[in-house]
């Protein structure tokens, strides 16, 4: 195994990813555009040419595209600006309205002021949470000030995927705007000299149904078509010509499905590929389709969901930040060690990307890979900061018109996609997939901590919780040492079940507090999301409405995570025989 991974991994050719991103670099790929189908076209003939079963599916999407010319006028001064994507369009003549100045527009900032009928300025990046924020306050517009001159493109829809009939209510109802830093401070000091003055913006963005496509690509075992699969996905729509994002990780899927084709025969499960559409232009609608419309099919037979986002782009020499699961997180430490020679941070996966699969029980890693090295005098600010442990996002250039074939580094591009084919090889390839169910029950026994440390010794019992956790880290445990000496095919199919199981009970009690055929909004979650309001529960006074409100909901949420950790050690233990619960 060591040295077929070796090989395979030394054989990614800088030349034909270079090829890729030429093509990519030539059309401009907004969800169901031209432009996108075009450049799909070159990824379907490619994956074709190696042997794969190909499928190009059309469906309905609300898609969102801002249009050219927002701007944003006070007094006699017009600063330029851009609009965003579910943000709604200002009325004509504009929209005008006494602007409130809100710095970093928190919580705390908009609980300070009255935003009815306002317009708000806001630093940093536009995102759905703080337009949740304004429109739930009544706010109007909001302005968004760059902490450069950049400004970067965002889709502001805190609903994941298309909305439905209850859902469409959640979309933004304020006109927003981003300006440059240079212009927002222009703005904010002739607001100082005059604060009663009005201000006016201007937007239009296009909104509404459009066919937009997911590009298919599947190989499985010999005389095996029905095996299960690795899942292999990244999004093909982007901002612009989106080169880096996400040419790169286009051209890096190729690259990986090229090379493992050429060794099928040392597969011992299959391999789905998807290329999403609406993913920045409709809040990741392709994934939630097919998650929605294949939702049989993809708890009956796939195992990991492998991302792809933005791989290559020059300057990005740290991988370190990337993210997976903590049942994957010894695979993803193991591939950035041997491939990028650096220490895997052990981030959790957010709640971003096509990650439309949780509620099925898929366990997922990786998605945006590498990014800028830490700076201490780097002063981006907002989304290059935002949940960054060591680095600094990918590139100034993000999101913006600059995405282009000039910010592609091959040598990046190579090294990234050499961490996808060891981590997807050895997918592929292991008799028993790598995954470490006794490092997800320590994860959630450390949460456990954390929770009960935030809510107050004694307000509420985990006690149950912590027992079912220790029980499974060592079911987990006996597990792992049948799996290393697993040799026999039926006995890893039988194993690999087992495994299978336990994802599908624990995945979705991790990732979501839905439904499993729902999705949650696009918006922050902490692990085991159902238990996360123990943390308000120190500031309830004991035997008080609101604390009795809260626990109702608490104790259905240890009920849905105690049910899962059953399930799941009930699945190791249908293989390995009764474990012992271990004391405290």
């Amino acid at each position: 195994m060591t040295a077929t991974l070796s090989e395979v991994c030394a054989a990614i050719d800088g030349g034909a990813l270079w090829s890729h991103m030429e093509v990519f670099a030539r059309h401009t790929k907004e969800a169901g555009s031209p432009g996108e189908r075009a450049s799909l076209a070159h990824v379907e003939a490619a994956l074709k040419g190696w042997g794969y079963a190909t499928r190009l599916i059309l469906h309905e999407a609300l898609i969102s595209l801002p249009q050219a010319g927002a701007r944003v006028t006070c007094g006699d001064w017009t600063g330029a600006a851009i609009t965003h994507s579910f943000g709604r369009p200002a009325p004509a003549g504009g929209l005008a309205a006494r602007a409130v100045d809100l710095g970093a527009g928190g919580e705390v900032d908009f609980a300070r002021a009255d935003v009815r009928g306002r317009i708000v300025i806001v630093n940093g990046i536009a995102n759905p949470v703080v337009t949740r924020r304004a429109s739930l306050a009544g706010a109007l517009g909001q302005i968004h000030v760059s902490a450069h001159e950049h400004r970067h493109e965002m889709c502001l829809s805190p609903v994941w995927g298309s909305p439905d009939d209850r859902k469409i209510a959640d979309l933004p109802t304020t006109v927003v705007l981003t300006v440059a830093a240079a212009e927002g401070g222009a703005l904010r000091a002739l607001l100082a000299a005059r604060p009663e003055e009005e201000v006016r913006l201007f937007a239009a963005v296009d909104t509404g149904w459009r066919a937009t496509p997911i590009l298919l690509a599947e190989m499985m075992p010999a005389g095996r078509p029905d095996a299960p699969f690795v899942f292999f996905t990244g999004h093909h729509d982007a901002w612009y010509h989106g080169v880096m994002d996400n040419g790169g990780a286009n051209a890096t899927m190729l690259e990986v499905a090229r090379l493992a084709a050429a060794r099928r025969d040392r597969w011992a499960r299959g391999m789905r590929l998807a290329f999403w559409s609406g993913h920045s232009q409709g809040r990741y609608s392709s994934s939630s389709w097919y998650a929605d419309h294949h939702w049989e099919d993809l708890a009956a037979r796939a195992l990991v969901h492998v991302n792809v986002d933005s791989t290559g782009g020059t300057g990005n020499t740290h991988v370190a930040d990337t993210t997976a699961a903590a049942e994957l997180a010894g695979l993803a430490a193991e591939a950035i060690a041997a491939q990028a020679g650096q220490v895997f941070a052990n981030g959790r996966m957010g709640r971003a990307g096509d990650q439309s699969f949780w509620g099925i029980g898929v366990p997922a890693i990786f998605g945006n890979m590498s990014t800028q090295p830490p700076d201490p005098a780097d002063s981006g600010g907002g989304f290059f900061r935002a949940g960054k442990r060591g680095g600094f996002g990918t590139g100034w250039w993000w999101h913006t018109p600059a995405d282009t074939l000039d910010k592609i580094d091959r040598a990046i591009l190579v090294r990234d996609t050499a961490i996808y084919m060891h981590t997807v090889w050895r997918l592929l390839t292991d008799p028993v997939l790598p995954l470490d169910y006794a490092a997800h029950g320590r994860y959630l026994l450390a949460e456990l901590d954390a929770l009960e440390a935030a809510a107050g010794a004694g307000r509420f019992d985990l006690g149950l919780l912590r027992g079912r956790a220790r029980r499974l880290v060592a079911a987990a445990g006996r597990f792992a040492a049948l799996a290393a000496r697993a040799r026999d095919a039926g006995e890893a199919a039988r194993l690999g079940a087992a495994l299978q199981r336990v994802a599908r009970a624990l995945v979705p009690v991790d990732y979501t507090d839905c439904d499993p055929f729902d999705h949650d909004p696009a918006l922050p979650m902490g692990p085991y999301p159902g238990l996360q309001p123990l943390r308000r529960l120190a500031a309830l006074a004991p035997g008080s409405d609101a604390a009795h409100l809260l626990e109702t909901r608490l104790v259905r949420a240890r009920t849905r995570v105690a049910v899962a950790l059953a399930a799941a050690v009930r699945a190791f233990e249908d293989v390995t025989g009764p474990v012992e619960e271990t004391p405290a």
